[in-house]
């Protein structure tokens, strides 16, 4: 398929699809889950920790399948993927609008997950990283954007599920997914070589010797295997799975820990939605300084920002929730700047030929995050009637990705593919 003459490099618009693309799936799937909670237990009687329990098949799932998706996406590329993650997710969703019972819950979160997995952030920063070179942390900034603008659909969904009630609710979502998201997926494109392009729009007719080196990466081209017995692989794997463990703890939760601190449902619904919201900030601001400063210390200064921030929501519940009005933006952007400049180390260190192995390989050793983080914050909440003991625990344990970063070197050995 031909892509028309255009002003406008192509690459935006893999990452303008790719942004629309995150914003409403992770809206809905992802930070929107919080706003679950509160009508399913009130409907089913179900438990906090059974709820999380779906967040955490649906993390066990795209872990288990992130290095599968990594390797697929390097050999099949991301467009195909895309589509089909669409696709699932639609269906998964007008599945929960069915729902009935506890296993099917679980169920219809696992198609919705088996969806997820394919439009993982392996994937669309793949697509993205395919198409950017010395642009790679503002546009992969940019598209990952959309994972944080995806908080305005929270107080959206809360008031949907409030007035529809939580099956006409997924009906209605899934439809828009199905009539709306599966064709704006059609515009992915995986890689600018099939149209006579390299990363950044330079045609390939008028590259030089030294843009040449860009069909394949940033001049540093590490094997899979070169990058597992790397120190910095595994550094970046603990790291990350902290931050996943910690980051979808919170979210999931967020609603109903702001509820327990006394705030009423449609306020929740409000600030629940700026966690995501101002990530941006993180996202586009440290994506677009790591294409100008070391992204090890960008990740370093992230996971500082994220310590700091569990310790202002701590304080909101021993002292004042108005200690929530510094915690939301620390937090957020700490976290969100990480989830960009992931990508950019990444690509720095180990080039683009295997980048999206070796990006599913470190979220797939990421997936003890997604299974454990959820539902023991949940198991918390029904066991103490607080969340403030778990998130103690989680300041103390966010400083080990801190360290990490620290501790970390950039690989020696080089091996350029022209």
């Amino acid at each position: 398929m031909k892509i028309k003459p255009s002003r406008i490099f192509y690459g935006w618009w893999v990452v303008a699809a790719c942004f629309i693309i995150s914003l409403y799936v992770t809206g809905i799937i992802g930070f929107g889950v919080t706003a679950l909670f509160e009508p399913l237990s009130n409907k089913f009687g179900w438990s906090y920790a059974q709820i999380s329990f779906a967040s955490s098949l649906r993390g066990l799932e795209v872990g288990l399948m992130a290095p599968v998706v990594g390797f697929m996406v390097d050999r099949w590329g991301p467009r195909k993927l895309i589509i089909g993650g669409t696709i699932l997710c639609g269906l998964g969703v007008l599945l929960l609008s069915q729902v009935t019972t506890l296993g099917m819950f679980y169920a219809a979160f696992a198609l919705v997950a088996l969806g997820m997995s394919t439009l993982s952030p392996t994937v669309t920063m793949t697509a993205t990283a395919n198409w950017f070179h010395r642009k790679i942390g503002l546009a992969t900034g940019l598209m990952h954007s959309g994972v944080g603008f995806s908080g305005l659909m929270l107080p959206l969904l809360t008031l949907l599920i409030d007035a529809s009630g939580i099956e006409r609710a997924m009906l209605i979502l899934g439809a828009v997914l199905i009539a709306v998201i599966v064709p704006i997926s059609l515009l992915i494109r995986d890689n600018p070589e099939k149209y006579g392009l390299l990363p950044d729009g330079v045609a390939a007719d008028k590259a030089d010797k030294n843009n040449s080196v860009l069909i394949n990466g940033t001049g540093q081209e590490l094997s899979i295997k070169e990058a597992l017995r790397d120190r910095a692989f595994w550094y970046l794997s603990v790291a990350v799975l902290i931050q996943i463990l910690i980051v979808n703890a919170m979210t999931t939760h967020m609603m109903p820990f702001l509820g327990s601190i006394g705030i009423d449902r449609a306020n929740a619904s409000l600030i629940a939605s700026a966690v995501p919201l101002s990530s941006v900030g993180g996202r586009l601001g440290f994506g677009w300084l790591s294409d100008r400063i070391s992204p090890r210390r960008i990740m370093a200064a992230g996971y500082a920002m994220m310590v700091i921030g569990i310790v202002f929501f701590v304080l909101a519940v021993v002292l004042n929730p108005l200690f929530l009005f510094p915690a939301v933006p620390v937090f957020s952007i700490g976290f969100g700047g990480n989830a960009t400049v992931r990508a950019t180390l990444v690509r720095d260190y180990y080039g683009r030929k295997s980048f999206g192995t070796i990006h599913g390989l470190v979220m797939g050793l990421a997936v003890v995050g997604n299974i454990v983080g959820p539902p023991l914050a949940g198991w918390t909440y029904d066991n103490y009637s607080s969340y403030q003991n778990i998130w103690v625990a989680f300041g103390f344990v966010s400083l080990i990705p801190v360290a990490m970063m620290l501790l970390m070197r950039k690989p020696g050995k080089v091996t350029v593919y022209q």
